[in-house]
């Protein structure tokens, strides 16, 4: 039987939605990583006058303007190291061909619809890759709405805050989800840099998937994440 593989991309994006970072790996259903791309990219990185990262009116926290310059010098650490180095897009889109030749991945990110909008922007080819998944979506079939993990939300108290109508929702992020799937509740949040939030968080989560579905269920999954159906009040009680 021919074996399956799995393309696990994440992107970190800019104020003008293009990717900065790119990361992926190339895994098996056990979790194996054959191959893998951590790359931040030329011409949108390298200029951050017109491509700046992406920043929100906060003023606080890792989306903030300080969190932002923070990020850059994070980054220039890991070019620096060698953890990092620039690569065009033409670069990236012969990584992803000699991917797609080689091993026939199915492709899935946490989010895929994001991702592959913000490739589709900055020229990254997807498109060669004939079978997908959106990781949020088939983890939270799986897991969102079971007992244990609505007793794991409780217990980290992983709420989102109140919208201006007062909806009130848990969290099925991919630091919540992969602290689920890991059994590792004081896992730390994502760094929020594109291969280490691919391997240490999306990883585990696709592993775990893995050992009770299978890839047609995976592909053909049709629930969709939704935030009406994980709002507090259908769920929790008040004691």
């Amino acid at each position: 039987m021919k074996k399956s593989h799995f393309l696990l991309i994440d992107t970190e994006t800019t104020q003008d939605s293009l990717v900065a970072d790119f990361g992926a790996i190339i895994c098996d259903r056990k979790g194996n990583i054959l191959n893998q791309c951590a790359v931040l990219v030329g011409g949108v990185f390298t200029d951050p006058i017109n491509h700046p990262l992406f920043f929100t009116s906060d003023p606080d926290g890792i989306w903030s303007k300080d969190g932002q310059d923070k990020r850059y010098k994070t980054y220039k650490r890991m070019l620096k190291s060698g953890s990092r180095m620039i690569a065009n897009v033409a670069a990236v889109n012969n990584w992803l061909a000699k991917a797609a030749a080689t091993y026939q991945p199915i492709l899935t990110a946490y989010n895929l619809a994001f991702d592959l909008d913000k490739c589709r922007n900055t020229g990254i080819d997807l498109t060669l890759f004939n079978q997908s998944f959106c990781l949020w979506h088939s983890a939270y079939a799986a897991y969102a709405q079971s007992k244990a993990y609505r007793r794991m939300v409780l217990n980290l108290h992983a709420f989102n805050a109140p919208t201006r109508f007062q909806n009130m929702t848990y969290k099925t992020n991919a630091e919540t989800m992969a602290r689920f799937c890991l059994g590792q509740p004081d896992l730390v949040d994502e760094p929020h840099t594109a291969i280490e939030d691919v391997i240490f968080y999306e990883l585990p989560i696709l592993q775990k998937l893995c050992k009770s579905k299978s890839n047609r269920w995976l592909v053909n999954n049709k629930v969709r994440a939704n935030w009406r159906d994980v709002q507090v009040k259908d769920h929790f009680k008040p004691i």
